[in-house]
């Protein structure tokens, strides 16, 4: 899974660490390491070991967030694929987006929830037993890494918790779900470059805020949000279009009742751009396929006397896609298929035609085109 390493399963949920979580580990027990060796009095190892604890608490409170998104996401019947903690935190990989825009803010809402929760539970720690030292300074260090965790997530921008919190708003009030991925797509694009100028400013030396870390935060909210966007921009137009749209014009459609010899004649002898043939019947309905290759099965002395309708394979085990069928579902089916082509019927078993992938991305090359109100 893109060079991510699998370290086990959580609730069933499959659980992945990338390799540039190492890095943040290492950097993460010296920078803090060093910070506790400075002021507390620890002799040898002991300060890098709390560090590396402390480095682990870390991680492990990225992964409470992730589970909050994925237990709620559960309770809704959607699968979690896995959770990968990573360099900027931590993902959990959905199999679907949630039914309903209400589902779809708690699913969002719950990382950040886990995280203040995680936050009052420390600080409260803290405050209860009123330990200092090294063992209070970490608990401090935890309460507030979740509370900036929690903070920072719920900024309003794609692909952080705040930019699906956005996302589920606009599909409320929009009632289309990739109108809401488009707009908080965008916002996250906004926040990158600001973080991006915010960044590199700082390094320049023209500004007090920011740092190396923010000019990466604003690339990494850059390219995610960006490609959140572009993917609903495209589900969104194809949501709006059905397989009908998609229906090559010259679908290579015979009727059972030609002969072989008048196949040959009419509709290969002269052509190279089908091999294969939809069939069917005096009502036009969809009964089988016949292929080229199917003739030579058949002495070319009997092509005239024998019909489609007798070498034609019939369509028990062919897949259909009705015509009124929006293309988003259609490429869904294609992609499950692993197939490239559908034939696709009316209500009524006519065919209408052949669909072929090549054609549905001619469709999205098209304008989009502004209806009267």
């Amino acid at each position: 899974m893109n060079g991510n390493i699998r370290v086990g399963n959580l609730f069933g949920i499959p659980f992945y660490i990338n390799p540039s979580w190492f890095l943040v580990l290492g950097l993460v027990t010296l920078s803090y390491g060093g910070w506790l060796a400075g002021q507390f009095p620890m002799g040898g190892a002991v300060p890098w070991m709390l560090g590396f604890v402390a480095a682990l608490l870390l991680f492990a409170s990225v992964l409470a967030h992730e589970l909050g998104h994925s237990l709620v996401a559960i309770s809704q019947g959607i699968e979690v694929k896995s959770i990968t903690l990573f360099l900027f935190g931590g993902l959990a990989s959905l199999e679907k987006e949630s039914k309903t825009p209400g589902e779809s803010f708690w699913v969002a809402i719950a990382g950040p929830l886990v995280s203040l929760a995680l936050f009052g539970i420390f600080t409260a720690i803290g405050v209860v037993t009123n330990v200092g030292g090294p063992v209070g300074a970490m608990l401090g260090l935890l309460a507030s890494i979740n509370l900036i965790l929690a903070l920072f997530n719920l900024i309003p921008g794609l692909p952080l918790d705040g930019g699906n919190i956005l996302k589920s708003l606009v599909w409320k009030i929009t009632g289309n779900p990739y109108k809401g991925v488009i707009f908080a797509g965008r916002v996250g694009q906004a926040i990158g470059w600001f973080a991006i100028v915010t960044g590199a400013l700082s390094i320049l030396g023209l500004s007090n805020f920011g740092s190396f870390w923010t000019l990466l935060i604003g690339f990494f909210l850059l390219q995610n949000a960006g490609t959140a966007a572009q993917s609903a921009t495209i589900q969104d137009k194809l949501s709006h279009l059905t397989a009908a749209d998609a229906v090559n014009p010259n679908s290579p459609i015979v009727s059972e009742n030609l002969t072989l010899r008048e196949f040959a004649n009419e509709y290969i002898i002269g052509q190279t751009q089908w091999r294969k043939f939809l069939v069917t019947n005096e009502a036009g309905a969809f009964i089988g396929s016949i292929s080229v290759d199917d003739l030579k099965l058949v002495s070319t002395s009997q092509w005239p006397t024998t019909q489609v309708k007798d070498l034609m394979k019939t369509v028990e085990n062919t897949t259909t896609v009705n015509s009124d069928l929006s293309l988003l579902e259609v490429v869904t089916l294609l992609e499950q298929k692993d197939i490239s082509q559908l034939p696709v019927v009316n209500d009524n078993g006519v065919l209408v035609g052949l669909l072929e992938k090549a054609e549905i991305l001619r469709q999205l090359q098209k304008p989009t085109e502004t209806k009267p109100a």
